[in-house]
């Protein structure tokens, strides 16, 4: 839909048939809202369905033992048996609605304790789906700003909505066996006075049923504004930005954006809260006349004895009741609609398919590479861009081969260890491991054979020893591999000087907290990547943060450490990359020069060029 001048345009066609779409699908909802809740607590979900039915037929109960005790006393006093004869007859009603009245009590608190379980489980459950979700999705999602508009609409609310479904739809059936059993009491007295009171209601829910539809529409198009709202309170309040934010002064002006985006929401809901107020008791003013109307109908009859004082309890109290259930009836079908609505966001989050599906054929990758890794005639694009990252990459890199990527910043090198790693698939063209192309390799086992570290990599806010033994999930209690890691890193004299040594907490976030400096964090990564014990290791830029007499260690050790192993690396200090057996120079996407150093100055190309010009900064 598109937004104008702050304002939203009039309805079109388009808009109507929007609406009658979203109408269908938030009623198609309601099943698949039954089925999170009861795979999230199957027992808690029978507990409520059986309370109610149970609690539904209380109310027409209690009026009609109201009548009998009524009518027991009227007719003690116009027989004149006495107090205590009358007491008499009416102490069996009185023990039954007193019987009845503890029922609902008890009832109304195993409710409230089921929908809290419910509550909790439910919450779990939707989390768990998004996240799952989430892993499941290819990296070209994560790289798409319309795919977080998606992810917060599924976020938002969605865990007690989903509850809220379940809560509404059994409310509904509760007050639609509440009302048959009413309608069988009041037939017996006037069918359509019962009509007149349940149709007054109806108008007042179709105007909270528009309302609720506008709501929906517009938190919709807010996901957008509500992640920057979102990301600047991110801003405004962590350690990462918080030295910039003071030093440039940028905490009142982002504040400020902050409050003009919040103070525009609230001036929207507020608009539409007065709206659907007004509504309401505009047309709820239909239904108290029609109330009172059966009201004084009710007394004429009763003045003019066609009905007893009995009755008259008992219809004045089902009339009131009457009234406010079906009032209660077409809420919750308004509810209903409007958390089916939301929950739509859910579904459709929950929809999303990986871009890189299977192609059917799953391959274990093999124990040992003998042929090593193959890019033939490679071109990839970005998901929805129309230049091209990588043209025509034909490479081979052969067992046990140390491979150098250089070239300036977006030239492609990251990118094509996106590839290797199939966190991308080209575009045009194949990558082959062993001559068989990557697509039919098991995905997980294929990850397990690579050892990665990027240049942006994850400082996680947890401890030391989780921090190197992530990367290798299933060897975290494998303390002589993390320290092992951790020394080949170079992160063990600093994990060792810490307080508590490898069960120190890294980062600020949490309490107890270490904060480590750049190039400590580097080395913690570098440790991480070494835990796997991989085939191939790639490291894309790992060193940017170290000196140079580290970052020279740092290779030298990697060399040594690799032997007999697969190895890419990207840097831009030429000083390491004449370690590697080859070098690979990237330029606008294409491989331009390819050779071992002497090689490449003896060509005086590109990488001459960088190299002297780099050297001469040395000298």
């Amino acid at each position: 839909m598109v937004r104008q001048g702050g304002g939203r345009r009039g309805q079109t066609t388009e808009d109507r048939q929007w609406s009658w779409d979203k109408i269908g699908e938030a009623w198609g909802n309601i099943p698949g809202a039954f089925r999170l809740v009861w795979e999230a607590h199957p027992k808690a979900t029978v507990v409520m369905a059986v309370l109610t039915v149970v609690s539904a037929v209380l109310p027409a109960s209690q009026a009609w033992v109201g009548k009998l005790i009524v009518d027991a006393v009227v007719h003690a006093i116009q027989t004149g048996i006495g107090a205590e004869a009358g007491l008499r007859a009416a102490g069996p009603y009185m023990l039954a609605e007193f019987a009845l009245l503890l029922l609902s009590t008890v009832l109304s608190q195993a409710r409230s304790l089921a929908e809290h379980v419910l509550h909790a489980a439910v919450s779990l459950h939707i989390n768990t789906l998004i996240i799952r979700k989430a892993l499941a999705l290819d990296l070209s999602y994560f790289e798409d700003a319309q795919f977080y508009d998606k992810l917060q609409n599924a976020r938002r609310e969605a865990d007690w909505r989903g509850l809220r479904i379940v809560q509404g739809a059994f409310g509904v059936a509760q007050a639609l066996i509440t009302l048959a059993s009413f309608a069988a009491l009041l037939v017996r007295f006037s069918p359509w006075l019962a009509l007149i009171l349940f149709g007054a209601t109806i108008p007042s829910f179709i105007a909270q049923s528009r309302y609720a539809h506008l709501s929906f529409r517009i938190l919709s198009w807010r996901a957008p504004e509500a992640r920057r709202m979102n990301y600047l309170e991110h801003l405004l309040t962590v350690d990462e930005s918080a030295k910039e934010v003071k030093l440039f002064g940028l905490g009142e002006p982002l504040l400020r954006q902050y409050r003009d985006m919040m103070e525009k929401v609230i001036r929207e809901d507020e608009d539409i809260a007065v709206k659907r107020s007004l509504a309401s008791v505009g047309w709820g003013l239909l239904a108290t006349v029609s109330y009172y109307g059966a009201y004084a109908w009710i007394i004429f009859r009763t003045a003019g004895g066609q009905i007893t004082l009995g009755d008259m309890t008992l219809y004045l109290g089902l009339f009131r009741q009457s009234q406010t259930t079906f009032r209660g009836l077409l809420d919750g079908v308004n509810g209903l609609y409007e958390n089916s609505l939301f929950i739509s966001n859910l579904f459709g989050f929950l929809a999303l398919q990986p871009h890189m599906a299977p192609n059917g054929i799953v391959r274990p990758v093999p124990a040992r590479i003998q042929q090593g890794i193959e890019f033939r005639d490679v071109s990839f694009r970005y998901p929805g861009r129309e230049d091209w990252a990588l043209r025509h990459i034909n490479l081979h890199i052969r067992p046990g081969e140390k491979l150098a990527l250089v070239g300036a910043n977006g030239a492609g090198k990251t990118t094509l260890i996106k590839l290797l790693t199939r966190l991308y698939d080209p575009t045009e063209g194949q990558i082959l491991l062993d001559g068989i192309d990557l697509r039919e390799y098991d995905l997980d086992q294929l990850r397990q054979k690579i050892g990665v570290i990027f240049q942006d990599f994850v400082r996680y806010q947890s401890t030391a020893r989780e921090n190197v033994g992530f990367g290798q999930i299933g060897q975290m209690s494998d303390t002589e591999r993390i320290v092992s890691s951790a020394q080949r890193g170079g992160a063990a004299p600093v994990i060792e000087e810490l307080s508590e040594g490898y069960d120190t907490m890294l980062g600020r976030w949490f309490k107890g907290g270490h904060e480590l400096s750049g190039g400590e964090w580097q080395k913690v990564a570098l440790s991480r990547a070494f835990m796997r014990d991989s085939e191939i290791l790639i490291l894309d830029e790992p060193t940017s943060a170290l000196d140079a007499d580290n970052e020279a260690m740092v290779f030298q050790r990697f060399r040594e450490l690799t032997i007999g192993k697969t190895a890419v690396f990207i840097s831009h200090r030429f000083s390491t990359v004449r370690m590697a057996d080859r070098i690979a120079v990237i330029e606008n996407g294409q491989i331009s020069e390819l050779g071992s150093h002497e090689e490449l100055l003896a060509l005086g190309g590109t990488y001459a060029r960088l190299f002297n010009l780099q050297a001469q900064g040395y000298r």
